[in-house]
């Protein structure tokens, strides 16, 4: 049965890193003790070993251990071998680029639905989308391919806003959301912070704190969806 949990976010300015997802993380994980393999691919900014470092401390308050793919001499092999896989966030363009060029993205779904338990956020959660084409990240890179691993029968656009500074001319994150609508047709999702998804199978389920996530429509007739169960299968327009 296929496990995934995937959060718009790990951490708000006003809490500490990942303090409001970790019940969600320990409960998706369960009690026994698992090692969890950590891919810092979307990290730019820090090495990949100082954003593991901050990932294991979280891991290990709630009782599990964890290893970034970095320090395997074969990244495949790693993903084949582990408990559960936990894929972090960042540029989402980077995550991509290294994840096609180690050809992981046929492995690590063929783990998934083996029942390996799959964990993401931000980056990490746009990885189980069909594509790339809702991340909110420049694209400092040229990844082989947009193809992400297709876990999941939509988009997410996660941290999602349309919050609009004044005196900014930009677009709006609906606005931007909208070009993809017009040309793409499998739907979409805005993932609001503290929000996650959660897969058991066939079944879904949103969870966090209390947020709606819109769901997008072409025709425009957008939808909140509450928490809860909800089912992808009922949103044909």
């Amino acid at each position: 049965m296929k496990k995934l949990l995937l959060l718009s976010n790990s951490s708000i300015p006003s809490e500490s890193y990942f303090n409001w997802g970790k019940p969600f993380l320990k409960d998706f994980l369960g009690e026994e003790r698992k090692t969890v393999l950590f891919v810092p691919y979307a990290g730019v900014t820090m090495s990949f070993s100082e954003y593991t470092e901050t990932v294991k401390k979280v891991y290990n308050e709630m009782g599990h251990d964890l290893v970034g793919i970095h320090e395997f001499d074969d990244p495949q092999k790693a993903i084949e071998e582990c408990e559960a896989l936990a894929v972090g966030g960042g540029n989402t363009f980077r995550l991509f680029q290294l994840l096609h060029e180690n050809e992981l993205i046929e492995t690590i779904n063929s783990r998934i639905e083996a029942g390996m338990p799959y964990m993401g956020w931000s980056a990490g959660s746009n990885t189980a989308c069909p594509f790339l084409f809702t991340t909110n990240d420049m694209p400092i890179v040229q990844p082989k391919s947009f193809n992400g691993l297709g876990q999941i029968p939509f988009q997410l656009n996660v941290h999602y806003t349309n919050a609009s500074i004044p005196g900014h001319g930009g677009e709006t994150r609906d606005m931007r959301l909208t070009e993809y609508l017009v040309l793409q047709e499998t739907p979409l999702v805005g993932l609001r912070e503290c929000s996650l998804i959660e897969i058991q199978g066939d079944q879904y389920y949103l969870k966090g704190r209390g947020n709606t996530m819109k769901l997008f429509r072409s025709n425009g007739n957008h939808q909140e969806i509450p928490e809860g169960r909800f089912d992808p299968a009922e949103w044909a327009e």
